[in-house]
């Protein structure tokens, strides 16, 4: 795999509507060929207990870009029949007003996808008993309030994958709600739709990923109705089965009782809790720089999920 050492930390387009997220700039835009839709530029930032660390993860944003498409075109392939998604194009090339030397610092990227109202909720599967869930089913016997069996340790298979919604928080963490709950903000008849999108995304995913090595212990989806009138039914939104968004265990060194290695950005966080538990942080802006043996190790954990799920060579 060949090194890369350019950064993309954050992004000035000439484009309208910029707004900047944790690790990603948005940007309203139209096609060459005059649609409206979204640009989304998958940087290369990298957050950690909701604060953005000063120094960046080279390819984070390729890796996360190309693997979304990756599972977007699965998904169109598999689910097509079911479930559309907004991603149009990753080619920033395709996206009119931008400068060939923007094109150039782009490439491999970015999003260009649908625009669509965002439903406010956070659609999570998890097949395995990890992170909070594993908490609070110590202490209650349930992960966000649904029973589950006696018994079970940690980072155990569950019976069966469960949903368990959450909400979307512009700032700060997002917040568990039950089914019930989630029903009340958005409808029930959406609500049963999304978790059922959800599930049979979630069970194909970790179906093709244990046969490639990796583990899908968890996973979050959102979903937004799209604007552009095609259809009258919710479309998959955002980025998809990424590390960043996904706990991603490797298979061959899997088992229960205890924490798993992960290909996801727990590494880093490991790291930080080190620096709380010191007293050299406090979980607050301005995040602490990463150490060099830090952002080169996390760099190889998002390449090698990447090439372990897709066989194939990150476009950088």
């Amino acid at each position: 795999m060949p090194e890369s050492n350019a950064v993309v930390l954050q992004t000035d387009l000439p484009l309208p509507g910029r707004r900047q997220g944790k690790v990603r700039d948005i940007y309203d835009a139209k096609t060459t060929a005059g649609d409206d839709v979204l640009l989304i530029v998958q940087t290369d930032r990298i957050s950690a207990f909701d604060v953005v660390m000063p120094n960046g993860i080279p390819d984070k944003g390729k890796v996360l870009t190309q693997l979304s498409k990756f599972w977007f075109d699965m998904i169109g392939e598999k689910l097509g029949d079911q479930l559309e998604h907004h991603l149009i194009s990753t080619d920033p090339a395709d996206v009119d007003g931008l400068s060939d030397a923007d094109v150039q610092t782009l490439r491999g990227q970015v999003m260009v996808g649908r625009k669509a109202k965002v439903i406010p909720i956070e659609c999570i599967v998890r097949g395995y008993l990890a992170g909070s869930g594993w908490k609070e089913y110590k202490k209650q016997g349930t992960v966000c309030g649904i029973s589950l069996p006696k018994g079970l340790k940690q980072c155990q298979k569950l019976p069966e994958p469960i949903f368990t919604p959450s909400t979307k928080a512009d700032e700060g963490h997002d917040e568990n709600v039950t089914f019930e709950q989630a029903c009340d903000l958005v409808g029930k008849d959406l609500m049963e739709q999304l978790r059922e999108l959800s599930l049979t995304i979630y069970q194909m995913a970790h179906d093709y990923a244990v046969q490639r090595g990796i583990i899908l212990a968890d996973t979050k989806f959102e979903f937004g109705l799209p604007l552009d009138g095609k259809v009258d039914r919710p479309i998959l939104i955002d980025e998809v089965l990424t590390p960043d968004s996904s706990r991603f265990w490797p298979a061959d060194s899997y088992e229960v009782g205890h924490d798993q290695p992960s290909f996801d950005k727990q590494y880093v966080r490991n790291y930080l809790q080190e620096l709380v538990d010191a007293g050299r942080w406090k979980k607050e802006p301005p995040g602490p720089e990463l150490p060099e043996e830090i952002v080169a190790n996390t760099r190889s954990k998002y390449l090698d999920a990447y090439r372990r799920l897709t066989d194939g060579a990150l476009n950088i």
